[in-house]
Parts: structure tokens; C-alpha cells; sequence
């Protein structure tokens, strides 16, 4: 009796998650025109800004397939080559190969190498460096969408966390266009991270700005993009493809913009 019940318990589970599949894709061309500060006939812009080469996938694979997928302008600009084994060059390459599965042309990819910024989680990136970079790259291009990590940088990486620092600081100083909005990823918990699409009800009734999710075609592209990074391809990693909820969903924060009291280094 008990095993009838969880079968239960556990299809009534899947429906529920396939009926918010989908309500959220129907949900996200409304939510991003919202957030986004775009008219009806306007043309999304938008940049992911990353740490290392793999973030771009493993962490943000679903909301580049759907901007895709919604015709939108989708550039990345990757603050680092990922040299901290002295395999920048490869790295780079794979990061190009990632970006091309995903949907993003070598065109729109901008890979910085600075040698302040390095690939270490041991390091302290200056935040006004950062920030001089993401301002560039958003004069150059018109962006209207800059979308990134959160304070804890979903890993806990200092060079994530960085960057997020980065754009608060230019949330604060008014220095990014009145129409240019700013995402921040965010960062769940460890049994959330690691529940797979099981987590997508979680992810549908607690508040957020933006939700973005793929299904299974989508995973299967996540996936490819995740297998370009070779040198990356850890047991682990393997792990992280098969139970990792950001390879199937996003949920984003909104950065607000106005002056406050920030801390530069």
C-alpha cells in the first residue's frame, strides 16, 4: 500500500512540475519585458557577465537558451580566460565552442585577460577595475540587460562574488543608462542546488523577478555546451550535469539602482 502511495505522491509531484513548466514558458516574454524596460516592438540587449570560461553553462546555460530562443541580442563578456592551470589558450577555445552550442556566435563573446584579474579564487579583484570593464563593454554595445551572479555567487567564488560587488557599485553610482536593467542569479541552498528539475516548484512560487527554465531539449543543449569545457571534466563535474538545478533553471533578483554607500577597492 505504502509503495502505491508514494507513486502517488510522486507522478501528482511530476504533473505539478509540468504544469509550471508550462505556465513560467508562457510567463517569461511578459516578465522580461517588465523587468527589462522594453517596449512591446523594442529589442532586448543583453550581456551575461562571467568570471571563467564553463560559467557561461554551468550556471547560466538556461537563461542564454531562452534569450536565444526569444530572438534577443545575447552577448557574453567572461572576465578571465581561466588560467589558473596555465591552460588559458584551451580554455578560451572551449569557451567559444561552449558559447556556439548555446547559441551566442564568437562575434558577440568577449574574453577579458588582465593580469589583475586572474583566475584564483585566492584573489581579490579590484572592484573598480570590474566595474571599468562591465561599463565599457555596456557603452560599446547599447545594452539594455545585464545580468549576472548574486552576492554569494552561487559557488561562493570570490571572483564571482567580485563582480557582483562590480555591479552593485555601478547600480549605485548611476553610472549605467536609466533603461539598462540589472539580474542578479541566485544562489539556493545545497538540497534546492542539487534536486534537478524537481526543484522547478520552488523555484515557481517563491518570489522572484525573472524565471527562466528549459526542458529537456534545452538540458540537452546545456549538456553539450558543458562537455566542450574537456579540460574541466571532472567525476564531479559529470555529477553537476546530472543534478544541478541551473541546468535546468534560472530565478533572478533585480539589482536596484541609486546612490548608496559602497565600499571600493
Amino acid at each position: 500500500m505504502s509503495v502505491y502511495l508514494v507513486a502517488l505522491i510522486l507522478l501528482s509531484y511530476l504533473a505539478l512540475i509540468r504544469l509550471f513548466f508550462c505556465r513560467l514558458d508562457r510567463h517569461l516574454v511578459t516578465s522580461l519585458k517588465h523587468v527589462t524596460k522594453v517596449s512591446e516592438d523594442g529589442e532586448v540587449r543583453a550581456v551575461v557577465v562571467t568570471a571563467h570560461p564553463d560559467d557561461e553553462c554551468m550556471f547560466f546555460a538556461p537563461t542564454l537558451i531562452r534569450l536565444v530562443e526569444l530572438k534577443a541580442s545575447v552577448h557574453l563578456l567572461c572576465l578571465s580566460e581561466g588560467n589558473y592551470y596555465n591552460q588559458g589558450a584551451l580554455r578560451r577555445q572551449e569557451l567559444i565552442n561552449s558559447c556556439e552550442v548555446l547559441g551566442i556566435p564568437a562575434s558577440r563573446v568577449t574574453i577579458i585577460n588582465h593580469k589583475k584579474l586572474p583566475d584564483d579564487p585566492k584573489a581579490e579583484w579590484s572592484i573598480s577595475l570590474v566595474s571599468s570593464e562591465i561599463m565599457k563593454h555596456v557603452r560599446a554595445h547599447s545594452f539594455n540587460v545585464v545580468l549576472t551572479f548574486d552576492g554569494r555567487g552561487v559557488s561562493g567564488h570570490a571572483n564571482h562574488i567580485a563582480i557582483h560587488k562590480a555591479v552593485r557599485h555601478l547600480a549605485s553610482t548611476g553610472q549605467l543608462p536609466s533603461d539598462c536593467s540589472l539580474l542578479s542569479l541566485v544562489t539556493v541552498g545545497l538540497l534546492r542546488k542539487y534536486i534537478s528539475i524537481l526543484e522547478l516548484p520552488f523555484s515557481w512560487l517563491l518570489p522572484s523577478s525573472l524565471c527562466c527554465i528549459v526542458g529537456s531539449k534545452g538540458y540537452r543543449r546545456a549538456k553539450a555546451a558543458m562537455l566542450c569545457h574537456r579540460t574541466q571534466l571532472l567525476w564531479f563535474r559529470h555529477l553537476y550535469i546530472t543534478f544541478s538545478r541551473y541546468m535546468f533553471v534560472n530565478t533572478f533578483q533585480t539589482i536596484p539602482q541609486g546612490p548608496k554607500n559602497l565600499k571600493i577597492y
